[in-house]
């Protein structure tokens, strides 16, 4: 699917078509102190469609300019996120390959005058800072001397200061009306390890200060990023003009993605972490990329589902369905579409001969008859699900099994409820029926009409599995309430039951369509005889 027209695709066409560009580099700037989720992936496939459909090219940049929140395993996770959607970038960098020469440079710009180091605490700055309607008051320290404040960069990079003790901030304008040129902080104190350059360093760039640098050391073109930096634009080009930069790139913003009850704050997603409130980043609850890949997301779904919702310059939103929808026109005619009982009821049928089982050919999809056929069971022992038998007496619009209501077993025969047979607590223990042999799929009988179709499987030769039917995390996209108090604390429900014995030997993130159940796939906890499935999505006809 080819990206579709957008203002960024517009702007590059003529960037190129007026030479103002020769190629197209883009970048993605993640910061490694999390899990990507859903949301991030529009910027992914953004920077890398567009970079392609021009012949262009994209570099992976890791944003680690704050080592107090960094990890390298968050570094590991978003790089094979990226692999898996199917991108490879032209290069793999870390903002902290650029440390020594960001460093130059803000030396560069205390030496022309454009700025100092500042001894105000965080409150005391906010309080210079004044308010939207209200100018700055320029810092007591902002007149220093260009030497001392040399002097004093120098030994903030030594380690003389304490954390937060002083700061060096850009000389710009206090009373600008834009709040990020009022004397912007470039460098803070952090004195802690860092994941690549361990103690080398205890003064860190900013992210206003390092990010348009280190867009123009690598020849970035056009610097895409979400709306909230669209004020940031006019500082990200006085770094690159002071700093007297060689390659000049350019900032444009796109509005950010929202999907109706999804999370998509990676404060929020940390803390459900943290508080063991899910079962890790890749949960298959989660939105994070890893979480929509156990739970059995194609990379194509999701590329196919950001590419349709388009780019523009407003925030959005689209309905969870949306995503839903593009999986399931993925999988639809990918995938074999087999027989699993996931609330099973066993039925016996007593007029067929005890210790038989018969063979029959099926195709994995009819869609899709490259995918071969297979061959299920039939026998005196079936499962069936349970909502597949209505033990009081139906309505006229009932259409499926019942007592004295003749139904056909999918690909298989018609078995008409003679008896129900209970335990002793008053629930159903199983039902007893009879088939009809010459109803046999296929056969072209056609004296009668059963009253629907359900599926099920033979019960000597069906493999015991366990089922993890999914629910979305929120219950309400109301973002204006506490995060759990709209949490769906029944998002995650485990059955136990059976499919059939061409499952065997599946392999983990193998997609299927369960007949009448939905999409599933093969979680990472299926080892040696133990099945477990997590439901991708249900089908568009399920039943309620």
């Amino acid at each position: 699917m080819e990206i579709e027209s957008n203002f960024i695709k517009t702007i590059m066409e003529e960037d190129l078509k007026n030479g103002k560009v020769k190629e197209i580099v883009t970048r993605f700037p993640p910061e490694p102190n999390a899990y990507l989720h859903i949301g991030h992936a529009r910027a992914i496939i953004t920077n890398f469609e567009l970079a392609k459909q021009f012949g262009g090219k994209t570099n992976l940049r890791f944003d680690d300019t704050n080592p107090v929140k960094e990890d390298s395993s968050f570094v590991d996770a978003i790089k094979k996120d990226i692999e898996w959607l199917g991108y490879k970038p032209a290069k793999v960098l870390f903002g902290s390959d650029y440390f020594d020469a960001s460093y130059d440079l803000a030396v560069k710009l205390i030496k022309k005058g454009l700025a100092y180091v500042c001894d105000l605490n965080p409150e005391e700055m906010r309080e210079y800072r004044g308010t939207l309607t209200t100018p700055g008051k320029d810092s007591p320290y902002r007149n220093r001397s260009v030497e001392e404040s040399y002097q004093l960069f120098e030994a903030m990079k030594n380690g003389k200061y304490k954390d937060g003790e002083k700061t060096l901030r850009a000389k710009i304008d206090m009373s600008s009306p834009n709040m990020n040129m009022r004397d912007p902080v470039i460098y803070r104190i952090i004195h802690i390890d860092h994941h690549n350059t361990g103690n080398k360093w205890c003064i860190y760039p900013m992210y206003d200060f390092a990010h348009p640098l280190q867009d123009a050391f690598e020849g970035v073109t056009h610097s895409l990023c979400s709306l909230e930096y669209d004020d940031h634009r006019v500082l990200y080009d006085w770094f690159v003009e002071k700093c007297e930069m060689e390659h000049v790139p350019h900032q444009y913003e796109f509005g950010r993605l929202n999907i109706t009850n999804t999370i998509m704050s990676k404060r929020y997603l940390k803390q459900l972490v943290d508080e063991n409130m899910v079962k890790g980043y890749d949960d298959p609850r989660m939105p994070t990329l890893a979480g929509l890949r156990r739970r059995g997301y194609t990379k194509e779904s999701i590329v196919n589902f950001i590419l349709s919702t388009g780019l523009s310059r407003v925030n959005s939103t689209v309905s969870s369905e949306m995503l839903e929808n593009s999986l399931r026109d993925d999988l639809n005619q990918k995938v074999k579409r087999v027989n699993a009982v996931i609330d099973p009821l066993k039925v016996v049928i007593t007029n067929y001969p005890e210790g038989k089982v018969e063979w029959i050919d099926v195709e994995y999809n009819p869609d899709n008859l490259e995918l071969g056929s297979r061959k299920i069971a039939f026998g005196r022992y079936v499962y069936i699900e349970k909502e597949d038998f209505l033990e009081e007496k139906p309505n006229k619009k009932w259409k499926r099994l019942s007592l004295g209501i003749e139904v056909r077993l999918m690909q298989a025969y018609f078995i008409k409820c003679n008896e129900i047979v209970f335990n002793e607590d008053g629930s159903i223990k199983e039902l007893h029926c009879t088939y009809d042999e010459k109803t046999k799929s296929g056969s072209g009988f056609d004296e009668r009409k059963p009253n629907g179709n359900i599926h099920f499987v033979e019960a000597t030769t069906a493999l015991p599995a366990t089922f993890n039917l999914l629910e979305p995390l929120l219950i309400d996209s109301d973002g204006k309430k506490d995060l759990f108090s709209r949490l769906n604390l029944n998002s995650w429900n485990i059955f136990n039951g059976f499919v059939e014995p061409s499952l065997e030997k599946t392999h983990h993130l193998e997609r299927f369509q369960f007949i009448r159940k939905g999409y599933f796939a093969t979680d990472y906890d299926t080892k040696d005889n133990k099945l477990v499935f997590n439901r991708i999505v249900e089908l568009k006809t399920s039943f309620k």
